[in-house]
């Protein structure tokens, strides 16, 4: 049984201020995965207390010493690599695979990359007779998510620790286990007291808290749209900078030049990693109508491939995280069966003898019309919907057609791939499958949130700019 009983506050593990203490839920099995305690703004106030004056220091130090900072972080990252995986498994279900192979080293590939900018990045230039000089923000309130946690925890810290800022996280109180592991590799490292803070907590007794404390000079949210309208809302009054990385209902263009097996069986196999659950997957596929019926035959077909099973097994997908997402998967499946979409393979219901936990049966549907339910709203699950097109403007057109965009994806030939990709309005396009690249900006237009993560575009969403006029240039 595993506990996240205490708060790690300036240096010091710390008893919460409440007795409030909650199950975590096993999502394999619907047991017990152990217990968290929740705080509220008595912790927030002690937290960002902390921050607050470890920033006059933490700010001024040097380049070389963040940097050291981070290579310590790393190492002791590398020693907890398993302990991490196995609290992923524990708390939201990843396959012990999934979580060895992509939920762990993601966050240290954050890390990593942040420390290789650090040394190259640009803190100070001068334009003219003006020095522009990139200051630390401050005081950071970081809320981060269940389905990937240590990414989008590392993708936070690790640009504020390499620019100077002090921080709170608020991880997950569905998965919190991984963050207090990371809590306490960050204690083992040596960073100073008050640099990083972990308090945790629901959206309402911690999270609002921090969005509206009068200390926090940025809020980085990461979680659904609708949540991230009630961070901004609290963050409001102070006027603190709101970075939010929220919803998605990516589409995925088969373009004629396309190879439709390879774009058809890949475009599946992607939408299902991580039971479905990350907000860039590639929810709607768009085929030519005149070739629905073959891009229909390769996905039951690639779709009896992904397996389900116990996160222990060799099986592809995991349970979903909880209850409460299992029936609005559910709910949103038996939509579109209702509103006349093809179900191509999956269904309704728990796949044979897995009971006791969050399954979902890997579902398509064909033959969907971007009217449909199914089509409009995230599922955030293992389900795909398949949408037909009559020409490569109505396939832009309906790519187009959502309030989100944070990801999209192109499958053809490179310069007719390229050219549709600078007509879709998403923050990240992918061409043919490529490798992940976590240099490139992370983030999205409308709905889908605003800034940037990853890479040296975080660094910038961590900095405040001060033009000092009439400089002199230095050598």
């Amino acid at each position: 049984m595993r506990e996240a009983l205490t708060f790690y506050i300036d240096g010091r593990w710390v008893a919460p201020s409440t007795s409030r203490v909650i199950d975590v839920t096993n999502p394999a099995d619907a047991g017990i995965a152990g217990k968290v305690a929740l705080g509220g703004q008595a912790d927030v106030d002690a937290a960002v207390a902390a921050a607050r004056r470890a920033f006059d220091s933490y700010s001024r130090s040097s380049v070389q010493e963040r940097g050291e900072l981070l290579d310590a972080i790393i190492a002791v990252y590398q020693k907890r690599a398993d302990d991490l995986a196995a609290a992923v498994t524990a708390e939201m279900g990843a396959p012990a695979w999934l979580a060895s192979a992509a939920q762990v080293p993601i966050g240290i590939g954050h890390l990593q990359i942040a420390r290789q900018l650090l040394d190259s990045y640009r803190f100070s230039e001068q334009t003219g007779t003006t020095r522009l000089v990139k200051e630390p923000v401050g005081v950071c309130g970081f809320i981060t998510p269940w389905n990937w946690p240590l990414n989008q925890i590392a993708c936070k810290v690790a640009p504020a620790i390499a620019v100077g800022c002090t921080m709170v996280l608020k991880p997950s109180e569905v998965a919190p286990f991984s963050g207090q592991i990371f809590a306490e590799i960050m204690a083992e490292a040596g960073v100073p007291a008050g640099v990083f803070n972990l308090v945790h907590g629901d959206g309402p007794g911690v999270g609002a808290a921090l969005s509206a404390h009068p200390d926090v000079d940025m809020m980085s949210f990461t979680g659904s749209t609708r949540a991230g309208v009630e961070v901004a809302r609290a963050a409001a009054a102070t006027v603190k900078r709101v970075h939010q990385e929220l919803g998605g209902k990516s589409a995925n263009i088969v373009l004629p030049s396309a190879d439709l097996k390879a774009a058809v069986s890949g475009g599946v196999a992607a939408m299902m990693v991580n039971s479905g659950q990350s907000c860039n997957a590639p929810s709607r596929m768009l085929v030519q109508h005149a070739r629905m019926a073959e891009a229909k035959a390769i996905a039951a077909e690639t779709l009896a491939e992904q397996t389900v099973g116990r996160p222990e097994s060799n099986a592809k997908l995991g349970p979903v995280v909880s209850e409460v997402q299992w029936n609005k998967i559910q709910r949103l499946i038996e939509a579109g069966i209702a509103e006349g979409a093809s179900l191509v393979g999956g269904g309704p219901g728990k796949p044979d003898q897995l009971d006791d936990g969050y399954y979902v049966k890997p579902t398509v549907f064909a033959d969907v019309t971007n009217d449909m339910t199914i089509a409009r709203e995230e599922i955030f699950g293992p389900v795909l919907t398949i949408l037909g097109y009559e020409d490569e403007e109505q396939a832009i057109a309906i790519a187009n057609d959502t309030p989100y965009g944070l990801a999209a994806y192109v499958q053809g030939t490179g310069p007719e791939a390229e050219a549709v990709a600078g007509r879709l309005r998403a923050g990240q396009v992918y061409l043919n499958y490529p490798e992940l690249d976590l240099t490139a900006p992370f983030g999205g237009y409308k709905q889908s949130g605003n800034g940037r993560e990853w890479g040296a575009h975080a660094f910038g969403d961590f900095l405040e700019v001060k033009a000092v006029m009439g400089a002199a240039a230095q050598g």
